[in-house]
């Protein structure tokens, strides 16, 4: 069905992908795995012919059916891009038209390549978001994008790419930043329609194990060349690459507790063989760990919180409907602890992480920390214990100021608090904790733009270290980040917690990932703590129904759907 052969592809001088070569072939799915940055999209968009302007193609072809597509008109393109060859991006809610309703871009989409009436474009709409088990297909339709959730955005597009029965699907990281549970049902819903349709799918994502459940062939990207090509077995079972074996080497393991995870760095920086070795906890010193700590009083305790937001409300401003986004939640956090708070999007983590920190005000409860309730305290009396609280948001490119280098970035906590005497020291201690979070000090006068995702989230934990806080909330620290680089910044948070003694609340969707650094976990569903109790003990025997799906939907190797 296509053939890439030598596909090589410049920004400007530099040369990003380099003679890459696949075929694709009728009916099967092929995986692209790789990092951001490899040139995964690009080699889509390239298929597509949709580069950017300052992107451009300096050798090899893309035959489709025999024929170079970059041969091609345009006005020859546009009757194969989307109804012979179709692609689901990366960020549904960026690749869809903010300001026109779902269905009606699906309609768009099918009336650029059918003629057909709209009456009846708007009948296959329907039975296309009935097709992608999108629930009551017509309030969808007249739905706008911010209107629905994100499992239900990558729907419309999925129901988008098929409209035209196309024979080659390019999925692009289409379960990157969903929940692990709607993730599944993506990847079962893809399979699903490969298998109905007999189209040939092109899956491209970061995450070998998601990979691993849908693919036939896999190919391994390594910055812009193919660097291992087999058989999806061939490829999870022996792998070659130092590289595949990073990928497959990052992810927190199901089985054991390790101390430490493995990343990029330990395959491919020493240039002999393997030089991680896996050091795990055992047992019992984590039971004398666990007792020791829970001996101590209590560093924060939240009892009864409740946080809600009205929905609907009466001309004279009366509350009709209500939305409890955390429902009378009590739980104790004790010193040195790392508690992890897991659930889907929209359960009331990120609410609940605020509320402790009263960066959002609950309407009722109480909060103790340090065994003094903050909840009664004035804004004034209560800045001194903002000292010894931080937060990692999970989005660090909008937490951090793109009009001030990351360096003043740091210093502002310790400005705001007057802490040490000048801005020379506050600059100094910046530079030190820049070094200690694996920045440079050359780094300093530089922009968050000039930052990928991980360095950007190196800041943004330097940042909330300046104040040298006892109590940390990460929120979803490491989602939006490559496997390898979710595993250094995990490293990280946990030789800085063993260095400074931190105690964290680490939320997150992902279970394995919460299994990984938490003591305890706590199950969060529609604002109430469902399951709470020692991490190993959730994991491996949950009560709830919900934490079961949870954990079922974690993607496994070689668990093909």
């Amino acid at each position: 069905m296509l053939s890439v052969n030598n596909l090589c592809i410049d920004v400007r001088d530099s040369r990003v992908v380099n003679r890459v070569s696949f075929h694709l072939k009728k009916g099967r799915c092929m995986g692209l795995v790789g990092e951001s940055g490899s040139g995964k999209s690009l080699t889509a968009l390239a298929i597509m012919r949709l580069l950017p302007k300052q992107v451009s193609i300096s050798g090899g072809e893309i035959l489709f059916k025999d024929n170079d597509l970059h041969l091609l008109s345009e006005k020859a393109m546009r009757k194969i891009r989307g109804r012979k060859i179709s692609m689901i991006f990366q960020e549904p809610m960026t690749a869809l038209n903010p300001v026109m309703q779902c269905g009606k871009q699906v309609v768009e989409a099918i009336r650029q390549h059918q003629r057909i009436s709209k009456k009846e474009a708007h009948k296959q709409t329907l039975l296309l978001l009935e097709k992608v088990q999108i629930p009551n297909p017509v309030n969808i339709f007249s739905s706008y994008p911010h209107q629905i959730s994100g499992g239900q955005k990558q729907r419309v597009m999925i129901a988008m790419a098929l409209a035209n029965n196309p024979d080659i699907l390019i999925a692009d990281e289409p379960s990157t930043a969903l929940d692990v549970t709607v993730q599944k049902e993506i990847l079962i819903l893809l399979k699903r329609l490969q298998r109905e349709t007999g189209m040939s799918l092109l899956f491209i994502s970061h995450d070998l194990n998601v990979v691993s459940g849908i693919a036939d062939e896999v190919m391994v990207m390594y910055k812009g060349e193919i660097v291992e090509h087999g058989d999806s077995h061939k490829i999870f079972g022996h792998p070659e690459h130092p590289y595949t074996k990073a990928l497959l080497a990052c992810h927190p393991p199901l089985d054991k507790r390790l101390k430490k995870l493995a990343t990029l760095d330990d395959f491919l920086n020493t240039g002999k063989e393997i030089s991680f070795q896996p050091e795990e906890e055992t047992t019992e010193n984590r039971r004398k760990r666990l007792e020791t700590l829970y001996q101590q009083p209590p560093l924060l305790e939240a009892d009864e919180l409740i946080k809600s937001y009205p929905l609907q409300k009466t001309w004279n401003g009366k509350i009709l409907r209500e939305l409890k986004a955390v429902n009378q939640v009590s739980f104790k956090v004790f010193p040195g602890e790392t508690l992890g708070l897991v659930g889907e999007s929209g359960c009331g983590k990120t609410t609940l992480g605020r509320s402790l920190l009263r960066l959002i005000e609950p309407d009722s409860g109480r909060i103790y920390f340090e065994e003094n309730e903050l909840l009664s305290l004035s804004r004034k009396a209560l800045r001194p214990f903002r000292k010894k609280m931080g937060i990692v948001f999970q989005d660090p490119y909008s937490s951090l100021n793109p009009r001030i280098s990351i360096g003043k970035a740091i210093m502002e906590p310790m400005q705001v608090h007057r802490i040490y005497k000048n801005n020379t020291e506050r600059k100094q201690k910046a530079i030190e904790l820049m070094e200690k979070t694996g920045l440079k000090a050359e780094h300093f006068h530089r922009y968050p733009h000039e930052f990928s995702g991980g360095q950007r989230q190196r800041v943004v934990i330097a940042r909330a270290l300046a104040l040298q806080p006892r109590f940390i909330i990460c929120d979803e620290a490491v989602s939006s980040l490559d496997i390898s680089v979710q595993a250094t910044v995990l490293n990280l948070l946990n030789r800085l917690k063993a260095e400074f003694g931190f105690t964290y609340i680490f939320i997150s969707h992902d279970l394995s990932v919460v299994r990984f650094m938490s003591d305890r976990i706590m199950v969060m569903k529609d604002g109430e703590i469902i399951e709470a109790g020692d991490a190993d003990e959730i994991y491996f025997h949950p009560q709830q129904y919900y934490t079961q799906q949870l954990i079922a939907a974690i993607p496994k190797l070689q668990n093909q759907i």
